[in-house]
């Protein structure tokens, strides 16, 4: 009744604020009264209809709540029973529990190393490269190791047998090269069907590349990136050969020694860790190389001109160098001994810088590789000291950069200047000995001079 005389209140303070020049609205006003009088009516009615139909109620109420406290005993008479029940079976479970472990006896033993058995073979079974042809064993073993956990189930004869039989099969396995079709991700991404050679269980190959098995995810992918070249040749003969023994690349490690040969650098990758001062020493090799050669075939050429000039020593040719010092005695007839021995000797000085050209620079090339080589080696521990200085030594991969730089510069000046040592050495000896074939035989027409002018005197 409270809200109805509130409502009352709210529309006679709503009545009052209205403005009283609103001359028209008077009809309204005794409309809404009017409408407000029959709402409150109604809701008088309804009121008392709630109270009578409660009055009558009232009776009911005792007999649903007679019944109610008649369910409550029926169900804590109920839940006595299960409890008593309950109590009964543990009893029983812990009495037959105690019946089953008298009655395996030693069974037991010999299920625990059945258990440890199939986790095991589980596991060497899930990295072998014979899951690619048997994927479903793993299935099967996994529920085996569950069921031999559990202290209500016993492995049947039949899956016991099968356990053995896996096993058996796993070691004849490893001793076959079996031809096997399944899907193989190549090194673009794409996936194709193909034929692969499984030997053994430690590698698998096709189209004369390596593959690789992800357990995982149980898929076979060509490695990104391939071993050398010879390994490769080996694994083209294994897929060619029919019978007979062929050698081949073989990993007993199942992929590891695999997967550190293909990240092995080689040699390009090598000589790109030498930087800028293992270039520099690899430009000077080459140049001294073809230097050395190119000398080396020039004076071969100059020997054998010699050589046949030395056996016609009477006609004189100056397209060689004994042939133009000959050509000065020639032309120096009639004078004193004196004049003979200096002009022979000019000649011969004249021909000395032609035959000795480039071995200087062959020294100095051999020289100077190992100081480079050097200075790539303290370059490269600038650099692992600056790393470990910034990141500390415990990542080794920060310092291999530095490390990898000082140790292979130094084998580049190594290999550059032992062979630039041993071509000047061949390349001087060869020019030398020419130089002394000149002398001995300049020497030699200075003295069959001065034999004929004491004999003509």
């Amino acid at each position: 009744m409270k809200h109805i005389i509130m409502t009352k209140l709210l529309l006679i303070f709503c009545l009052v604020g209205l403005d009283v020049n609103a001359q028209g609205s008077l009809a309204d006003l005794d409309a809404l009264l009017k409408s407000v009088q029959d709402g409150s009516f109604k809701e008088n009615t309804q009121n008392r209809a709630r109270e009578q139909e409660f009055v009558q109620n009232r009776g009911r109420q005792q007999q649903l709540l007679q019944e109610a406290n008649a369910e409550r005993t029926a169900l804590e008479a109920e839940s006595a029973r299960m409890e008593r029940e309950f109590e009964e079976n543990e009893l029983a479970i812990a009495e037959l529990r105690e019946q089953l472990a008298v009655r395996m006896g030693s069974l037991r033993e010999l299920f625990g190393v059945l258990q440890q058995a199939a986790g095991d073979a589980r596991g060497n079974f899930e990295t072998s490269l014979t899951n690619i042809e048997f994927p479903e064993r793993a299935q099967f073993l996994t529920d085996l190791a569950e069921k031999m956990g559990s202290t209500t189930e016993l492995a049947s004869l039949e899956e016991i047998e099968q356990l053995w039989f896996e096993l058996q099969r796993e070691m004849t396995e490893q001793g076959k090269l079996k031809k096997i079709t399944t899907r193989v991700v190549a090194a673009n991404g794409d996936e194709v069907n193909k034929e692969i050679l499984r030997i053994g269980v430690f590698n698998i190959i096709s189209d004369s590349k390596y593959l690789s098995y992800n357990s995982d995810t149980g898929t076979v992918s060509e490695l990104l990136r391939q071993p050398q070249a010879r390994y490769l040749d080996s694994v083209e003969e294994t897929e060619s050969a029919t019978s007979g023994v062929v050698g081949f690349g073989l990993d007993p490690s199942r992929g590891q020694l695999l997967g550190m040969l293909v990240q092995s650098p080689n040699l390009r990758e090598r000589i790109d860790q030498g930087g800028t001062v293992g270039y520099i020493i690899i430009v000077l090799g080459i140049i001294g190389a073809f230097i050395a050669i190119l000398r080396f075939i020039q004076l071969m050429f100059v020997s054998a001109q010699v050589a046949a000039q030395k056996r016609n020593p009477g006609k004189a040719s100056k397209r060689n160098p004994l042939g133009r010092v000959l050509s000065v005695y020639q032309d120096s007839k009639g004078i004193d001994l004196e004049s003979l021995e200096l002009r022979l000797g000019e000649a011969v000085l004249k021909e000395t810088p032609k035959l000795q050209r480039f071995n200087m620079m062959l020294k100095v090339i051999g020289v100077v590789a190992p100081l480079l080589g050097l200075l790539g080696t303290v370059t490269g521990m600038i650099i692992t000291f600056q790393a470990i200085t910034l990141f500390g030594a415990g990542d080794p991969k920060m310092m291999a950069g530095g490390i990898s730089q000082a140790l292979i510069t130094t084998v580049l000046g190594l290999c550059v200047a032992i062979p630039m040592v041993l071509l000047h050495v061949l390349v001087a000896g060869r020019s030398r000995a020419l130089v002394e074939i000149l002398e001995e035989q300049a020497t030699g027409m200075v003295a069959e001079y001065s034999e004929k002018t004491h004999q003509s005197s």
